[in-house]
Parts: C-alpha cells; sequence; structure tokens
C-alpha cells in the first residue's frame, strides 16, 4: 500500500468534493482523511489517499492532473511517512491552545516562534476573525492542536504562552488533549 498527500485549490463550486472522490475511486484509492475550505471564494484543501502501489498511485496523479481543465490546481506526494518511516510516532503529549485577543499583525508569528524555539510541532491550526459582540471591534482567534516532544512539559510551554499572551495583550488557554 502506498499513501498519497494531496493539496488542491481553485475557485469554489458546488460539485468538487464529488469530482475529487469520483476520481479517486475511479483510480482504486481510498479517501482516508482530509481537511477543506472556503476561503473567500477559493476552495482549499489538503488529503490523504491510499492506494495499492506505484502503478495505483500513477493512475491517481493522472487523474487528479484533469482537474486543471476544471481550474484546480493539484499536488500529489508520496507520504513521507511512507516513504522514511517518518510521522509514524506520536507527539509525547498533545494540547490544544485556543487564543483570543483584539486583531493585530504578528500574532501567529510570535505564537509560532515561541512554540517551535520548543520543539513544539503544530499539528492543526485554524485561525480567524470576528467582531467583538459589545464593541464591534476585530477579534483574532487561533484553535491549534499542538504536540509536545518528549521532555517538554505542558507547564513549561504554559509559562512561555502566558508571558507572551501579556505582551500581545490576548487570552490564552492550553488544556492538554484526552
Amino acid at each position: 500500500m502506498q499513501t498519497l498527500v494531496m493539496t488542491i485549490i481553485g475557485d469554489d463550486r458546488p460539485g468538487l468534493v464529488d469530482s475529487l472522490s469520483s476520481r479517486i475511486d475511479d483510480a482504486g484509492g481510498n479517501w482516508l482523511e482530509s481537511r477543506m475550505s472556503h476561503l473567500a471564494g477559493q476552495f482549499a484543501g489538503i488529503l490523504r489517499v491510499q492506494v495499492g502501489d506505484e502503478d495505483g498511485a500513477a493512475a491517481l496523479e493522472a487523474a487528479m492532473a484533469g482537474l486543471a481543465e476544471q481550474g484546480l490546481q493539484v499536488t500529489v506526494r508520496s507520504s513521507a511517512a511512507d516513504e522514511k518511516g517518518i510521522g509514524s510516532e506520536a507527539s509525547a503529549t498533545t494540547v490544544r491552545l485556543d487564543l483570543v485577543g483584539q486583531d493585530r499583525p504578528g500574532i501567529v508569528r510570535t505564537i509560532a516562534r515561541a512554540i517551535s524555539a520548543r520543539g513544539v510541532n503544530v499539528e492543526e491550526l485554524q485561525t480567524g476573525c470576528e467582531s467583538a459582540p459589545m464593541s464591534g471591534e476585530p477579534l483574532f482567534k487561533i484553535d491549534a492542536r499542538l504536540g509536545l516532544p518528549a521532555g517538554l512539559s505542558m507547564a513549561a510551554l504554559q509559562a512561555d504562552i502566558e508571558q507572551i499572551a501579556s505582551d500581545l495583550m490576548v487570552d490564552v488557554s492550553l488544556e492538554a488533549e484526552d
């Protein structure tokens, strides 16, 4: 078995997921997991598909190339976890980071730099802006799932994040996932 990771981007329209799933199925692939979203009129997605062998991978890649006619850019890559045996170990601890604060440039960069310095892996990240309920001012939100490396305590990361939160004037919570 071979695992492929695909990224897709293009103008959003009804039927895109149907078109993707049909091509995957027709090529003998199995849709394993995905993250997809509509952002500013664009469809953006990443998905993981399993195929039987290299011939199946080639067939799937050819099928996906046909989506360019529909205005979609598709990139297909073989999973590094399959080829190099990486990505299969779970993080020692997984934590959820939630942040809310007045929107301003640099929030993501500041948080990313701090967690990267500790060797923390961003496993999932969602961000967005919305209006504050009373004032209507823009609030920036981060919802992230972080993989802590072995030897790093959640308390140590929390101390770093709380100091940054104070500097950024944002509210942050860090919780261990079950």
